[in-house]
């Protein structure tokens, strides 16, 4: 399962502003590459809605069906916000729901069917 913590409008390219759902699962145990101690903490994800802002913060603290899961991508440079050191990443996060992707994966396209 995965809240809804909060949303950000964000623009895309053609300038048109959007609204984003941002997401957190649930609290997992995590090993420190520099001291190996385990810590504990919860991936986050946004996930672009087409709903308005009242919308999405009456969705605030509302739950679903998924998780959120490390994929890879394209490398991208990424501002570290407590330090402004600039990264480069090749992963992101995104809200993944396993039902939904075996139901895509079994269901033939419609011009298939006849």
């Amino acid at each position: 399962m995965v809240k809804v913590i909060d949303f950000k409008t964000r623009t895309n390219d053609e300038g048109e502003e959007f609204n984003v759902l941002i997401v957190q699962g649930g609290a997992e145990p995590i090993r420190s590459q520099q001291t190996g101690k385990l810590y504990i903490t919860a991936k986050t994800a946004s996930v672009p809605s087409t709903f308005d802002a009242d919308t999405c913060k009456s969705l605030i603290g509302t739950s679903f069906e998924g998780s959120v899961k490390k994929v890879e991508c394209d490398p991208y440079d990424y501002v570290m916000q407590e330090t402004g050191e600039v990264i480069e990443l090749c992963h992101r996060y995104e809200l993944v729901n396993e039902e939904m992707e075996i139901l895509e994966e079994q269901t033939l396209p419609s011009e298939v069917v006849r």
